[in-house]
């Protein structure tokens, strides 16, 4: 309508101009609504997928319904400050979470195969405190720092274990948009060091059981595209980022919000690295 109300504003000032060429303008104005509308619909259509390219570093970065455990590229999946991995009865870690699904699809339910992947991978890291088993009777006892990331399996599919949240002693898992922060930017010097510029791809950390009621989805999401392109303007983390959101995920996002939100942002980097 907005496209039709000035073709129309055009018509008639050319026809106060020339009378002689109203009679003309009947086609033209035809063909205007026709092709209006057309335009209309397209723009119209609901966005099932984003992608947007970056340059200076060069990248991309896509935001879109999938599998997580399907993509081919490097993952990064949350957990709490003590890697609990006990998916039993749901009492710890529930099965149906992203941490659930990577036990199941990459270690076949095997939980002693993913402690043993753990434990390696912190073996550098020190833990910050030690819970009795009076206090927390159930899953692992050692609190790692918020950030902490450990590194587990091989090229060209790394899992980057970032703890973002704090397990309370009561089995609830608590994280804020400060400690998202700080873990969204310990994952991008994980993968810069370990990902050798290898696809990434992430789910949309901080929706699920984290209690990180602060943020709505959309707002999550800006986080990790925000944080991602932020870091990505010192030095290149990897050339696609790819943020996967589950169903119900995306029936609460403006997929053209999202892409309106990464245009600005690529055209802020370009202006950047031309400066």
């Amino acid at each position: 309508m907005a496209a039709f109300g000035g073709i129309s504003a055009v018509i008639q000032f050319v026809g106060q101009l020339f009378p002689e060429a109203l009679p003309a303008a009947a086609p033209l104005t035809a063909a205007s609504v026709l092709l209006c509308l057309a335009w209309g619909l397209v723009r119209s259509r609901p966005v099932v997928a984003v992608r947007q390219e970056f340059r200076r570093p060069n990248m991309a970065v896509t935001v879109g319904p999938g599998d997580l455990f399907d993509e081919p590229a490097h993952l990064v999946v949350g957990f709490s400050d003590t890697f609990d991995t006990d998916v039993r009865g749901g009492l710890v870690i529930s099965d149906g979470s992203v941490q659930g699904q990577m036990l199941a699809r990459r270690y076949d339910g095997d939980a002693a195969r993913l402690d043993a992947e753990l434990d390696a991978a912190l073996r550098a890291a020190r833990p910050v405190a030690r819970e009795s088993r009076e206090d927390k009777p159930h899953g692992k006892r050692d609190r790692y720092p918020i950030g902490t990331v450990a590194v587990l399996g091989s090229r060209p599919r790394l899992v980057f274990a970032v703890a973002y949240s704090r397990i309370g002693n009561d089995l609830v898992a608590r994280s804020s948009t400060e400690e998202l922060w700080l873990s969204l930017n310990r994952v991008w010097d994980a993968v810069y060091r370990h990902g050798q510029l290898d696809c990434v791809a992430l789910p949309l950390i901080g929706s699920g059981l984290s209690r990180l009621h602060g943020l709505d989805e959309e707002s999550l999401l800006r986080l990790i595209l925000l944080s991602f392109i932020t870091r990505s303007r010192e030095r290149m983390i990897c050339r696609e980022l790819r943020v996967v959101l589950r169903p119900a995920e995306l029936g609460r996002i403006d997929l053209a919000e999202v892409s309106a939100f990464l245009r600005v942002l690529a055209a802020d980097v370009g202006r950047a690295g031309t400066a």
